[in-house]
């Protein structure tokens, strides 16, 4: 079995979710001289800042005139790019393995309020009902139309066994609910699984936080106990409605099954930061067939994950196209307390591909079939519906002379300033200011981020990633939601719902190649 480096308690990956942490002074060298013209209109704004406290009609608070301003300055960006407050970034700067009052939903914006990517499951949101698409207009009697996505996963937090009251707009219901849902203790529990028929194994990540790999590393010696001598015959992946999470935690998971290449790299304007991640000899399957299975609700890591074994053709992906979530964010911590997440980066698949506001496209299309109590996956939100959603880059044709253009070589990092050796993702010290990831609250930003999202997702009830992110984000970042509340140091044996129509057109995908393979064997001719 694969021998897996494990990092120290990362902050942020964010994604997704994905957040490259890059401390402020890496990038302080590289700001350009403003020119002429904008000190002039930085003179127009000062001119407005000391009429607006001077002259309105009502004593103003100096420091919220400042922090709306950068909020609105960083507005006119991607939906991922953000400011966050000292108390908002404190927010953030939670352990992945915490535990936290909240809902457990990832969450972007909307033109008209808060937007749901999706509940993560057995979390109050999910068991309320909760659904992708949905939109929050109302957190309690406060209207969510302006409000900054970190403000709605702190309000959505609170202490657990509280209540707390949504007003959500629904595609198909002619009025607004008004849902109340009990606050509960999110527990991250991100890996499930169980044995299927045949001798084929089915796992779930739900989110990419810290605990994934050990997670699935426990799950292939359980299924492989259970398949004794004969051994596993296939695996299904199961990525649907996974937010994102850690950078690392998807490289380690695709590295998993994989015994050389490239698996993620990023590109970016600031020369010498790309970074670039490349497999180590080992597969948990040892060759077996495995088919990944995903959904609109995919994004940030979990799409790293599809795309890199879709690209080394080691897994058939099935299910409907991904999130689309191909963007990198930097937290970068201010003198004040206060935190600014930039989006620096687009992440490329190893065929060189963009998968921003494109997503991974499956390669056999199967329909999520309605069901009462289910939503359809073509309703659902992506990337591309998010306002100002950043363009797809196509990078095919340069990835070859990547490695000429000043970018990673090999699958090594360049140095960083907060960069970790080997290739591996950038880790921030608990106590280290410079690239604290940030958290969330189970209610995550969206992969876009866990806005998640926004760096792979921002949570409300749960700590978050950025591969949404790719590095953490809001906490996971395990972008947001959470993944679970089961104990974390448990098996979690994953129940199968009958009417799961994607999962069993895998199933009998990996049956039917049984079948054959074994014809081929039988009938072939003995050797002399």
């Amino acid at each position: 079995m694969k021998v897996f480096f494990r990092m120290g308690r990362p902050y942020w990956f964010g994604l997704v979710a994905l957040g490259v942490l890059v401390g402020v002074h890496a990038l302080a060298g590289n700001v350009m001289a403003v020119s002429e013209a904008t000190y002039e209109k930085l003179k127009v704004f000062s001119e407005v800042f000391a009429l607006v406290r001077q002259n309105y009609v009502e004593e103003v608070d100096e420091e919220s005139l400042l922090y709306g301003a950068i909020h609105g300055m960083l507005r006119t960006l991607d939906p991922h790019s953000s400011f966050l407050t000292p108390d908002s970034f404190k927010e953030m700067k939670v352990d992945t393995r915490g535990e936290f009052g909240g809902l457990g939903i990832e969450i972007t914006r909307g033109d008209r309020g808060v937007k749901v990517v999706s509940p993560i499951e057995d979390t109050p949101a999910f068991h309320a009902g909760i659904k992708a698409g949905d939109l929050i207009i109302k957190i309690e009697d406060e209207a969510t139309q302006e409000m900054d996505l970190m403000d709605a996963v702190k309000k959505m937090r609170g202490k657990p066994g509280t209540d707390i009251t949504l007003t959500i707009v629904r595609q198909g219901e002619t009025k607004p609910l008004v849902l109340t849902i009990t606050r509960a203790v999110i527990k991250v529990h991100s890996v499930k699984w169980r044995m299927e028929e045949g001798n084929i194994g089915y796992a779930r990540i739900l989110t990419f936080n810290e605990q994934s790999m050990p997670l699935l590393e426990k799950a292939f010696e359980d299924l492989e106990s259970k398949a004794g001598d004969v051994g596993l015959k296939g695996l299904v992946l199961d990525l649907r409605n996974d937010p994102g999470g850690l950078l690392d935690q998807a490289v380690k998971v695709s590295d998993a099954f994989l015994d050389e290449g490239r698996i993620v790299y990023t590109k970016g304007r600031i020369p010498g930061k790309d970074m670039a991640f490349d497999a180590q000899e080992g597969d948990l399957l040892k060759g077996a067939p495995m088919v990944v299975l995903i959904n609109s609700g995919s994004a940030s890591a979990s799409e790293i994950v599809a795309g890199a074994l879709q690209d080394h053709k080691r897994a058939v992906v099935m299910g409907t196209k991904s999130f689309g979530k191909g963007s990198v964010q930097t937290i970068i911590p201010l003198e004040d307390g206060s935190g600014l997440r930039l989006t620096t980066a687009h992440y490329f698949t190893p065929n060189g591909t963009s998968i921003q506001a494109k997503g991974i496209t499956p390669d056999i299309v199967v329909e999520e079939v309605a069901v009462p109590g289910k939503q359809a996956d073509a309703r659902r939100l992506r990337e591309a519906d998010l306002k100002g959603h950043l363009e797809n880059v196509d990078e095919k044709k340069d990835a070859p002379a990547r490695d000429a253009e000043g970018g990673a070589e090999d699958g090594a990092k360049p140095e960083d300033e907060k960069g970790a050796p080997d290739g591996k993702a950038p880790v921030s010290d608990p106590e280290d200011k410079d690239g604290a990831a940030p958290g969330g609250d189970g209610a995550s930003v969206a992969p876009g981020g866990r806005g998640a999202g926004t760096t792979t997702g921002d949570r409300d009830g749960t700590a978050s990633e950025e591969a949404s992110s790719p590095e953490e984000e809001e906490g996971l970042e395990p972008d947001g939601g959470e993944s679970g509340t089961g104990d974390p140091e448990k098996p979690a044996q994953a129940g199968k719902e009958k009417e799961d129509y994607q999962l069993n057109r895998a199933l009998d995908l990996l049956r039917g190649y049984q079948i054959f393979n074994h014809r081929l064997t039988s009938n072939a001719p003995a050797k002399p």
